[in-house]
């Protein structure tokens, strides 16, 4: 039986969250191994306990999974598993991040640079406005926009990324199958040729309150930086920023009139230093260090490392000449080298000039 069936199973199985999902694969090496496990092995693991060991035991995840597969495979859906290579990096390292996810579309999650862009559902003419210039400003950036599909900034962001041909991926909060609004299946659609949208919810998945939090973190932890247009004093942008400041990701907030109520959650961030203020892409660009540095020089300076470099630390520069900048917990994750003891030679390479620390705890190469 195909390893993508058992992963599909955990996911499914009553009583398995994200956490404990990564946790028992870890566990075991494998999610088939997971289901091999007896009972008695099961419950001696960490957070489970007996009613989900029974469950697990029960195999029904199994039976559910083949039936989502099939109804996957025939919608052109991708299943992708926190182990693939495929699975976003920016999100691998997160405490919460989604052990699987239901993904329809064409781009590489790793590729080039990721920004968020979220906002109240009532956008007025000056917030869509503003999106547009964000929008333009990085259509030539190796950008991929990152929202929510819902009413006002987010659908905005979409349909502006579609005028002006840039990748845009909608992060949804029900099954992939299930788009929510009705109204936005059209930019749903049309996102797929060169982006697409993506959720961590099984298919035919409903609308419902408690899923839209866990989808505005999706969207803070795929970017690198979210930039909120247009908020109210409460409302889920707020929350998305909210994430994004727990993950060290840069938060930037446009300000706006003190008089329009949709403005005073941008205006109260920017207050209360929980976001930069953005008055242009240049602001983006200037606090993510972003360089226009050709892949060629960094070949260069790659092949001018001194012989007394450490296979590890050529493995390290190797990892971010490939990946671009990179948080400490990606880059652990990609070499597979201990936390403290790349802390130790991140400090070292920095030191000797080869690598750089930027904002929210990334390095690059200097």
């Amino acid at each position: 039986m195909d390893e993508k069936l058992y992963q599909l199973a955990l996911h499914l199985t009553p009583g398995l969250g994200s956490i404990l999902i990564r946790q028992l694969v870890s566990h075991f090496g494998s999610a088939e191994k997971v289901f091999k496990a007896n009972y008695n092995t099961l419950v001696r693991v960490a957070g489970i306990g007996e009613a989900t060991a029974r469950g697990i035991g029960q195999k029904t995840g199994l039976q559910e999974a083949e039936k989502e597969l099939q109804q996957a495979d025939k919608q052109g859906v991708q299943i992708v598993f926190y182990t693939d290579a495929a699975y976003p990096r920016r999100l691998k390292s997160l405490y919460d991040a989604p052990a699987l996810l239901y993904w329809k579309g064409n781009l590489d999650f790793n590729a080039g640079r990721f920004v968020g862009i979220v906002g109240t559902r009532k956008a007025t003419d000056y917030g869509r406005g503003i999106v547009e210039e964000i929008v333009q400003g990085l259509a030539d950036k190796n950008t991929t926009i990152v929202s929510g599909l819902a009413y006002g900034i987010d659908i905005a962001a979409h349909r502006i990324c579609l005028k002006h041909r840039v990748p845009n991926i909608g992060v949804m909060a029900t099954g992939i199958d299930n788009i929510y609004p009705a109204t936005h299946a059209k930019t749903a659609a049309e996102i797929q040729a060169d982006g697409g949208i993506l959720t961590e919810n099984r298919l035919h998945t409903k609308p419902d309150a408690a899923r839209f939090p866990a989808r505005n973190r999706i969207i803070a932890g795929m970017s690198d930086a979210t930039i909120i247009v247009e908020a109210a004093e409460r409302g889920g942008a707020l929350i998305t920023a909210e994430y994004a400041n727990n993950y060290n990701r840069d938060v930037f907030a446009v300000p706006g009139n003190l008089t329009n109520s949709y403005s005073i959650g941008c205006n109260n961030l920017i207050r209360d230093h929980k976001a930069q203020i953005f008055t242009g892409v240049t602001d983006l660009i200037e606090a993510l260090r972003w360089s226009p540095t050709a892949p060629s020089d960094a070949s260069t300076q790659l092949a001018a490392l001194p012989e007394h470099f450490t296979q590890e630390e050529s493995q390290v520069v190797a990892i971010l000449r490939q990946k671009g900048d990179m948080q400490i917990d990606d880059l652990t994750w990609e070499s597979q080298i201990q936390a403290g003891k790349l802390a130790t030679l991140l400090l070292n390479l920095e030191l000797q000039g080869y690598v750089r620390v930027l904002p929210g705890k990334r390095f690059a190469l200097a």
